[in-house]
């Protein structure tokens, strides 16, 4: 029977890199603390691309919150399902995966670099 995952532990580089080979491990690094806490559990590591309120945190949290997007609802959900399909292929969604993915596509990794 194979070990459960800890996402605390998870080498978060190589998994982003899957998607963005010249990803810079600072960023993911940043990202991941941001996450913090909520990768100790996995249902909270994982996006749920399947659960509307799930992607509805996601828009509201990080996109607004985080990245400082201003559009509408409407279109937060867009950018968000547009990550879901591009992460398709993958059962599990991690979070810092997917988050860096939503901030590369939308020009706001600089969010997570030092000044």
């Amino acid at each position: 029977m194979a070990e459960p995952t800890n996402y605390s532990t998870l080498d978060y580089v190589t998994e982003v890199r899957r998607y963005d080979p010249a990803a810079d491990a600072d960023v993911v690094g940043a990202i991941k603390r941001y996450c913090g806490i909520a990768l100790q559990k996995k249902d909270s590591s994982l996006v749920a691309c399947s659960d509307a309120s799930e992607r509805e945190r996601v828009a509201q949290n990080f996109l607004t919150k985080k990245l400082g997007m201003t559009e509408d609802a409407k279109a937060l959900d867009a950018m968000v399902q547009e990550v879901c399909g591009v992460m398709k292929e993958d059962r599990e969604k991690l979070r810092v995966t997917f988050y860096y993915l939503l901030a590369h596509k939308h020009g706001k990794l600089d969010v997570f670099t030092k000044a």
